[in-house]
């Protein structure tokens, strides 16, 4: 069977590795689509009014909509509207890093452990920060210690041992789950017709939703527990 063509290695000339080229990439489409979009809300004739068709503006807003919506549904906090722009573009750096994935000759960032790493570790000190603000220093490590002076040492080491292990359990799942489904669609698109990679690539698009999704809830729900005393 004839080896792909990875674009990912070309561009970075071997010298940057493909997971940075890829993010990368990634990162400047969501930049420019930023920018178009903010450029379309500005120039509209009446910003308050959505418009009548499909457009770069309704895209957008759609997106923003849907965002504030599912944040609010998972964290149930009050002031959730300032996380919305974090989880947000977390949610849609990862979903474009795993379609990334589908394009012929392109390696998905989140394929590379180095990144979900990296992903996780974003996640793990923006929840810890905001655990920290909102209930004081004293307050979040308090909530270490249990309900139980009695069994405080022992709740110390499970708390600290759950915090430590979520960037990981973070990354692993999202590493695990794209690296397997690149490379299941890598083997039967060069094995087989037309018709079967266009099933494994719709059940790749699935995929790739479910995991951005997942990450986003389970990132959510951490921040949830560190800022509303449900330790």
């Amino acid at each position: 069977m004839q080896k792909s063509i990875n674009f990912l290695e070309i561009l970075g000339g071997g010298k940057i590795p493909e997971v940075v080229v890829g993010a990368w990439l990634v990162m400047g489409v969501l930049l420019i689509f930023a920018f178009l979009a903010r450029r379309s809300l500005e120039t509209a004739n009446d910003p308050l009014l959505s418009d009548d068709k499909i457009s770069l503006r309704s895209i957008s807003e759609t997106i923003v909509e849907w965002a504030d919506g599912f944040v609010h549904e998972v964290t149930q906090l009050h002031h959730y509207r300032s996380f919305v722009p974090f989880f947000g573009s977390l949610f849609l750096f990862i979903l474009l890093a795993n379609f990334l994935g589908l394009v012929p000759g392109m390696e998905p960032p989140t394929g590379d452990s180095d990144l979900t790493f990296a992903l996780g570790t974003i996640c793990f000190i923006f929840y810890i920060y905001h655990g920290m603000k909102a209930q004081g220093v004293g307050g979040y490590l308090r909530t270490f210690l249990g309900p139980m002076i009695a069994i405080a040492p022992l709740m110390l080491m499970i708390e600290i041992a759950d915090n430590v292990f979520r960037p990981f359990s973070l990354g692993v799942r999202l590493y695990a789950n794209m690296f397997a489904d690149h490379m299941v669609l890598g083997i039967f698109t060069g094995l087989t017709k037309v018709i079967v990679p266009l099933a494994f690539l719709t059940l790749g698009s699935i995929v790739c939703i479910i995991q951005a999704m997942v990450f986003m809830i389970l990132a959510m729900s951490y921040v949830r527990l560190a800022v509303s005393h449900e330790h």
